[in-house]
């Protein structure tokens, strides 16, 4: 059975760990201890409960599926690994630190994969031990859930590891599509400058959170507002995306709204800490500047 590594056990490693083990990978699930990692591994647990009470695992069994997800500590484990995937906090130098811990320690026919969702894959690989087999691999949240992963060549990436990471892909159930390296790709090279405009006209005072998400949702036809959705997805994230936009570009377009600036600095993140545009602190929302 092929075995994958993980790195990082938050919310979307947590979501690329189940995925690959319902779909019959052995996944080595790291973080920065090993409680984190076996705590992501009984909340994955939680979950396969309840899709199971509502008849979703498909002929498998939780305790299966389970027995697939191994916790570790550092990466040692991953020497056994055809597949690395970095999902750690969208942050470059945490994941550069990653990679030049991991690179060494891999096979030679190993790939590492970076999920990112905006920093170039070129300038990653650099701090990779063969360029060639790294890849940009980004899944969307919730990753069971969501049916795409943009797959983003470097510059020396191999078709070979391209070939291999779409087969990967397919094999999760997912549609890939593939990305060239600009920073953002392609989904959020769209959808973050959008936050990040609803972010300034609720800065702005021209409407209020629930009025700006109402008016998304019934005139664009969107299943969810973009500030609900920039909640759901941690506004630091939405944040280091727009700076790695403006950074990357020297547009002044993808400058951040102050208000996301702020909210960021307060510490209100969106519904991981219960506070976002949006308060969940009770069971509605309230929240409305």
């Amino acid at each position: 059975m092929q075995v994958i590594g993980v790195i990082g056990a938050g919310q979307m490693g947590a979501g690329i760990t189940q995925a690959a083990a319902q779909h019959g990978y052995c996944v080595l699930l790291s973080d920065l201890d090993i409680e984190r990692a076996e705590a992501a591994k009984a909340t994955i647990s939680a979950d396969l409960r309840r899709l199971d009470e509502r008849g979703k695992l498909e002929d498998v069994s939780v305790q299966d599926i389970e027995g697939r997800i191994t916790p570790v500590a550092g990466y040692d484990a991953f020497r056994e690994a055809s597949l690395v995937i970095e999902a750690a906090t969208e942050r470059e130098a945490i994941k550069v630190s990653i990679f030049r811990q991991v690179a060494p320690l891999l096979s030679d026919l190993a790939i590492l994969a970076s999920n990112t969702s905006s920093i170039p894959i070129t300038r990653l690989a650099a701090h990779s031990s063969d360029p060639s087999r790294f890849i940009g691999l980004h899944f969307f949240n919730p990753v069971p859930v969501m049916g795409l992963v943009e797959i983003i060549p470097g510059m020396t990436t191999s078709e070979g590891t391209v070939e291999s990471v779409v087969r990967f892909a397919k094999t999760l159930r997912k549609q890939p599509i593939l990305s060239q390296d600009e920073p953002g790709f392609i989904v959020n090279r769209i959808l973050l400058p959008m936050i990040n405009e609803a972010a300034f006209v609720l800065g702005q005072g021209t409407a209020s959170t629930p009025d700006i998400d109402k008016a998304c949702v019934l005139g664009l036809n969107h299943p969810m507002g973009p500030l609900r959705l920039a909640d759901f997805i941690g506004l630091d994230t939405c944040l280091e995306i727009m700076r790695v936009l403006q950074e990357a570009t020297g547009d002044p377009k993808y400058r951040p709204a102050p208000i996301l600036i702020k909210f960021v600095g307060a510490g209100w993140l969106g519904q991981k800490v219960g506070r976002g545009f949006y308060d969940y602190s009770g069971s509605v929302p309230t929240r409305s500047i």
